[in-house]
């Protein structure tokens, strides 16, 4: 067993009273000093029905950990539900909590000098801010996703999250009667879990299985299943291995270990939000990892799971028919992942999939064979163009023609942008910009699921573009593109567009152009002054002070 940390770091003798003193009110005893101090970061929240479940989770963990031979040491970390949050201010806070939960969990794990951590978490900014502290942290650690939700069910159809967004847009358009309309509302979501399509929670959570620091199966999991409990206990036994065998976070996430984890995102049709978190995991990480990965890992890897938003099936259907790990061993076979990379196991990628067929099972039509993929190329595409010559993200599933050419229509915020859908304002061959959203003019980068969700219950999902600075939720799909670097905020072409002008976005030429000349722009440019700061105090205040452009992962520490 590995010396524990504490022990080895307090003087012998009268030095050392004062702080084993804290422990034995605790109920320490003389032997658990020998013992691996352990955190188990609980992120149980009666917020959000993704936070509910967690506390039998982080009760498994601690039962695990005790049963290995360590001591466990629970503290708390915060929680935002997007869910709640999109459409209001509130969700100005959602990528905030990313960096909050990040510092949490750096801060407790140094502080108290920790062995290692078992990182719990349910919503979306639970999953890149667990894994952002657990690489600054740096002990051994795991991630024990929370585990996505059931389906809700109506009229024979499965809902999720997603289904009252759209529902939204149907219901105002007159598609939809007001009791079907409340019926989704109260049915959608039935009980505790994670939004569940193969959105921000569901994606990151098969992404940390695919980097190696989740086990085998668990981020396709239901919370209210056995198999949660049962998976949460088992990483904390795998953990105190990986303490005995000093196996830290920073020596899994390699460049190779990303590249396995965002062509499983792309396999699995995953949410653009992954773009921004894992330009911040590199970065946590130390890894030297660029926007422009994300499409070359695109170029040659397709979309083998039929998953929503786009697609037909929930990440339950994806469990059962194999989950992640039969995902990642048709990409090994095809060459498309290393199977050389070391997992907190202790195993390798290629060793950990040994026995899972190498074909997927010919009674489910949830995953595709890899001669059969649903797309040839990924769906999360990388666009430039004088509107984002830093890069923006365009998630080209489910559509038919990836192009359009259309005049703008200007929203400075959300709200005044989806009133304009409600009433009929907005029609086809529109293209949406939405600015003033980004990381700093936010601030925060909210998700634009309230609009993107009506036009598609209007039936406009294929017929009008949408670009901003902000975010979209993983359940967006559409003519969608996001994350537009530089910012409106910080000065970027975005701030120049003017009501009418010509925007063409092609996803089949990566491209995202203003189609106005450079003279007029330089014009525009000239006369252009920046908004006065929504904050002047507090933390949103602090995040638009600090926070670097999209195209490096909106993080806070990027001073270089």
């Amino acid at each position: 067993m590995k010396i524990n940390r504490r022990s080895a770091n307090i003087t012998e003798g009268v030095a050392r009273a004062p702080n084993r003193s804290m422990y034995y009110a605790l109920g320490y005893e003389e032997g658990d000093f020998k013992k691996p101090m352990i955190g188990v970061a609980n992120g149980h929240s009666t917020i959000t029905p993704c936070n509910s479940g967690l506390q039998k989770l982080a009760d498994a963990a601690v039962e695990g950990i005790e049963a290995a031979g360590g001591n466990a040491q629970i503290f708390g970390t915060p929680t935002i539900s997007d869910g709640m949050a999109m459409g209001t201010e509130g969700m100005k806070y959602s990528l905030v909590s990313r960096e909050v939960i990040a510092d949490c969990i750096e801060t407790c794990v140094g502080g108290q000098w920790m062995d290692g951590v078992v990182v719990i978490g349910g919503c979306d900014k639970n999953m890149p801010g667990g894994m952002m502290g657990m690489l600054r942290a740096n002990v051994p650690a795991i991630y024990v996703y929370g585990g996505t939700i059931l389906p809700g069910h109506y009229k024979g159809q499965d809902l999720n999250i997603v289904s009252v967004f759209e529902a939204v847009g149907q219901f105002s358009a007159g598609k939809m009667s007001e009791e079907d309309f409340c019926q989704i509302e109260r049915r959608a979501i039935p009980g505790s879990g994670s939004c569940g399509g193969m959105y921000t929670a569901n994606t990151m959570s098969s992404a940390f299985e695919a980097l190696g620091l989740s086990l085998p199966y668990s981020s396709t999991m239901a919370n209210p299943h056995d198999e949660k409990q049962n998976s949460a206990k088992e990483s904390a036994r795998v953990l105190v291995e990986a303490i005995r065998k000093d196996l830290k976070p920073r020596d899994i996430v390699t460049k190779k270990a990303i590249e396995n984890a965002v062509a499983v995102i792309m396999a699995t049709g995953g949410s653009t939000n992954a773009v921004l978190h894992f330009l911040a995991i590199a970065h946590a990480a130390g890894v030297e990892w660029t926007i422009d990965d994300f499409e070359r890992i695109r170029q040659r890897t397709p979309v083998l799971c039929d998953l929503k938003p786009s697609g037909r099936y929930l990440a339950v259907d994806l469990h059962r028919a194999g989950g992640i790990p039969q995902v990642m061993k048709i990409l090994l076979k095809a060459g498309l992942l290393h199977g050389d990379c070391m997992t907190i196991t202790g195993k390798t990628i290629a060793e950990t999939l040994a026995d899972v067929p190498d074909t997927p099972r010919a009674d489910q039509d949830v995953i595709c064979p890899i001669d059969q993929p649903m797309y040839e190329h990924g769906h999360l595409a990388i666009l430039r163009g004088n509107l984002s010559p830093e890069g923006c993200v365009a998630k080209i599933t489910g559509l038919k023609n990836p192009v359009i050419t259309g005049p703008a229509r200007v929203f400075d915020d959300e709200q005044s942008a989806l009133a304009a859908i409600m009433a009929g304002q907005i029609k086809p061959g529109d293209v949406m910009v939405l600015r003033y959203l980004g990381p700093k003019g936010g601030p925060g980068m909210p998700e634009m699921l309230a609009p993107t969700g009506a036009l598609i219950g209007q039936g406009l999902g294929e017929s009008v573009g949408l670009i901003t600075d902000g975010r979209f939720s993983g359940g967006t799909w559409g003519m969608v593109v996001g994350h537009v670097a530089p910012e409106a905020y910080a000065g970027g072409t975005i701030a120049l567009v003017h009501e009418g002008d010509s925007i063409t976005i092609d996803a089949h030429d990566l491209l995202l152009q203003l189609n106005v000349d450079d003279a007029e722009l330089a014009r525009r440019r000239a006369a252009w002054k920046a908004p006065a700061p929504r904050y002047t105090r507090g933390v949103l205040a602090k995040f638009a002070m600090n926070a670097s452009s999209a195209s490096s992962g909106a993080v806070l520490d990027k001073f270089e």
